[in-house]
């Protein structure tokens, strides 16, 4: 199988579908599935027993080539050599603004993969996001084909002049004056999944389908909703290397990772429960909520810490927040992953504010240090988080809103909640209970592989 992806941690990873293609592809090899991954060669990737193979793509995506070995991290790796797709980050330029010839890069990308899947007899492709969402239209059809939907938001929009330069099923493509990679990829894969079944169910309402909704709701039985795993052994309180080691049988470690988490932050020691939030500085993330709630913090007696990049114009807030609240909220403006261990495993809360979220990570890691979260009603923090006001067994706390109202609500409610010894410790237990691996949804995979290749 040729499992196809613009990013695969820990070789380069912007968000999300870093870490879920590795994890996937990990899990799938160690499950018996003969797994080559394929990724752009951003950097010349060292390989073990490298064998250098040349691509049949079209003139304009020439020349294409795969240096196919193994990675001590990454497995079975084919590093793809396209023009234009050696850059110093895979989608930007120094001043934030997308490569302008994202388009053509991978276009040329999606050529080549489907030219290495002729050439390594794959027997099923799975493509990943916008970015491999042309290989469809070159291969016409040869070999069956998953595409997975990480993030609906991107698409892969570009000028319908590329129509001209698919070698197949150009009317999949064709929007208006314009190609939607995404939206003729969705038309030709044999199965659509989105990365977590709420999301798989958003995704066909005007509310969150975001222009693709008829497409997917067409697709029937044909779109499923698999639930992203996390790396269970990176994220493991019993071994952590970067926080002190506690399990669900004993969270007496827990107060050890607090007290730890109160010094980064220069914080004599309080119990005040601490808030955490481990996020990108986008609007998806509903930054901006959290930071306009925190004006509540001195009557809620709470503290938050926030560990997050992107958006200048938050960072900047964030900032403002930390100096004019120095004893209610710290912030730290950069991505941290040992500081990212610390704030799970000593935070009291974690605080998840997200206007969609397709799948969410953060949720499932917090959950597996004890640390309870507050989400809002949206995509995976749906499947993952059961609120501990409507059901028994509450894992945390998901807003009725998606609004300030509603995360104040929900913060309110878990802070609650964290002041019952007895209450948060049951909470803090179930959280740790479900195995959130990677196990579970290659399985699933692996029957969507078998349901469509036979």
């Amino acid at each position: 199988m040729l499992f196809a992806t613009a990013e695969l941690r820990p070789l380069v990873s912007a968000g999300g579908l870093g870490e879920a293609a590795a994890g996937l592809a990990a899990a799938l090899a160690e499950q018996g599935i003969d797994v080559i991954t394929a990724i752009p060669g951003y950097s010349p990737y060292p390989l073990d027993d490298e064998e250098h193979v040349w691509l049949d793509v079209p003139d304009w995506a020439a020349p294409a080539s795969a240096r196919i070995g193994r990675h001590p991290d990454a497995g079975v790796l084919a590093v793809i050599d396209v023009p234009g797709i050696v850059r110093p980050d895979p989608y930007v330029d120094e001043q934030g603004e997308g490569w302008v010839d994202n388009d053509a890069r991978f276009a040329a990308f999606s050529a080549a993969v489907a030219a290495l899947g002729r050439s390594v007899q794959a027997d099923l492709v799975h493509l990943n996001d916008w970015h491999t969402a042309l290989t469809p239209a070159f291969l016409g059809g040869e070999v069956p084909t998953v595409l997975t939907i990480h993030n609906l938001a991107h698409q892969g929009w570009a000028s319908a002049a590329w129509v001209h330069r698919l070698p197949s099923h150009r009317e999949a493509y064709a929007w208006g004056d314009a190609i939607n990679g995404l939206a003729g990829a969705i038309r030709l894969v044999d199965r659509v999944v989105a990365v977590s079944p709420n999301y798989a169910r958003e995704i066909t309402t005007d509310a969150a389908g975001l222009g693709l909704q008829g497409l997917l709701a067409e697709r029937g039985g044909d779109l499923r909703g698999i639930l992203n795993g996390i790396d269970t052994r990176a994220w493991d309180p019993a071994t952590d290397e970067h926080a002190p080691h506690f399990d669900r049988s004993d969270l007496s470690g827990k107060q050890l990772a607090r007290r730890a988490l109160l010094d980064q932050a220069g914080w004599d020691d309080t119990d005040e429960p601490l808030i955490v939030m481990v996020t990108r500085l986008v609007d998806q993330k509903g930054v901006d909520l959290a930071f306009e709630a925190a004006r509540f913090l001195p009557g809620m007696r709470a503290r938050l810490l926030v560990l997050g990049s992107g958006e200048p114009g938050l960072g900047n807030w964030g900032h403002w927040l930390g100096q004019t609240q120095p004893d209610r909220v710290w912030f730290y403006n950069g991505y941290d992953a040992p500081l990212s261990h610390l704030l799970f495993a000593g935070g009291d809360l974690l605080l998840m504010p997200s206007r969609f979220e397709p799948c969410g990570l953060a949720q499932m890691q917090a959950m597996a240090y004890g640390t309870i979260p507050l989400v809002t009603p949206v995509g995976g923090l749906v499947d993952t988080v059961v609120d501990g006001d409507l059901h028994r067994d509450g894992t945390g706390f998901v807003a009725a809103t998606l609004d300030e109202s509603g995360v104040v609500d929900v913060v309110h409610r878990g802070l609650r909640a964290w002041r019952h010894a007895g209450r948060r410790k049951a909470m803090q237990r179930r959280g740790m209970e479900p195995d959130w691996s990677w196990k579970q949804p290659a399985g699933e995979f692996i029957d969507l592989y078998r349901e469509i290749t036979g």
